[in-house]
């Protein structure tokens, strides 16, 4: 029988910070010199190329942990369970709790165990830890459930990925409008059901693509401090996306015994809304078909790039019925896939 999604909760964040705010920004290339160009020409080129109008900040009195928890109490709420038989906490994150205005990440003691004390779940018995894997993170948190699940070594878990982006971000570099926070969670047991998890593929690329995207030093040379950032080279990134992202999707595919046809819905991590119709054009193109962009939804132009929050929350509103014409029906094929810093990829088959 199929392992399932059973609940699912989101986090996103209140503050609301469009394009316009960095009209002011001053911008610098990676080699130290101004960008010449005039910002609102910045921004535009900006927009047409990842299609985000707007990013979501969270409030400054909410880290990482905070976010992850209010996503998984609304999870633990949705599936209306007892969350004292939870047997597993996964949380996907990248950069800890990071407080506002500070450049300190904290992970000790790990984000996973700091949720479990705020949902008070006392079971010491239900095992909380985190892994950091890049933006795929929360994918790979649901594929670590399943394998708990179907070995026999719990019978509910809880996966989460949370982030807070915009405070590791590098306030010179135009890549920090792509950034921004956010949670979501989602609660997974062997329902008896039929469908659930069909198939699901993993790969890591660690030779040239390491650091394709790394914490590094601002580009504004002229600071006098150590403080790192997240930094991307977003040309690699794209390239690296649309060479693996629609193969890793085509082996889940043939895994499953499905058709491409089949397929419903593809819920693509959120980073780039020109990089994810590029996959998905792959992708058909594999079978010689056309790529229809309304099967996938996108968050990105409102939400911004969240990390590992992206997919959970888009599949959580998409569950909810609160985005855009979006639904799921019962036995629905949806295709989940990221990519991200690592390089790590993966892609899974679920039959809703």
């Amino acid at each position: 029988m199929g392992l399932k999604i059973i609940g699912s909760g989101s986090c996103v964040p209140e503050i609301v910070q469009d394009n316009s705010k960095f009209i002011k920004s001053s911008f610098y290339n990676s080699d130290g010199s101004k960008v010449d160009l005039p910002n609102s020409e910045i921004i535009e080129k900006f927009k047409k190329i990842t299609g985000i109008n707007e990013r979501r900040y969270a409030n400054k009195d909410l880290n990482a942990s905070d976010l992850g928890f209010i996503a998984a109490k609304n999870a633990i709420e949705n599936a209306n369970i007892d969350p004292e038989t939870i047997d597993y906490i996964i949380l996907a994150h990248n950069f800890g709790d990071v407080k506002y205005k500070s450049d300190e990440i904290d992970v000790f003691p790990g984000l996973a165990v700091r949720i479990k004390n705020l949902l008070k779940i006392k079971n010491p018995q239900c095992v909380a830890y985190d892994i950091l894997f890049g933006c795929p993170g929360w994918l790979e948190a649901v594929i670590q459930a399943k394998s708990f699940i179907k070995s026999g070594m719990a019978k509910r878990c809880l996966a989460i990925g949370a982030d807070t982006l915009s405070r590791v971000v590098d306030e010179y570099d135009r890549d920090t409008m792509i950034f921004a926070d956010g949670a979501g969670a989602t609660i997974l047991e062997d329902s008896g059901e039929e469908g659930g998890i069909l198939s699901h593929k993993t790969e890591s690329y660690t030779v040239d693509e390491l650091y394709y995207l790394y914490y590094g030093k601002s580009n504004n040379k002229n600071l006098n401090n150590n403080t790192r950032y997240i930094k991307m080279n977003g040309r690699k990134v794209y390239e690296f996306a649309l060479t693996t992202v629609p193969n890793a999707i085509k082996m889940c595919i043939e895994e499953a015994g499905i058709k491409i046809s089949d397929v419903k819905k593809i819920l693509l991590h959120q980073a780039n809304a020109k990089m994810d119709a590029a996959m998905g054009k792959r992708l058909y193109k594999l079978y010689d078909m056309e790529f229809d962009e309304d099967i996938m939804p996108l968050t990105v132009k409102y939400f911004g790039n969240s990390s590992v929050a992206t997919i959970p929350t888009m599949f959580d509103l998409i569950r909810r019925k609160k985005l855009d014409n979006h639904v799921f029906n019962s036995g629905d094929i949806i295709i989940f896939a990221s990519v991200g810093a690592g390089m790590h990829i993966n892609a899974m088959v679920y039959q809703y």
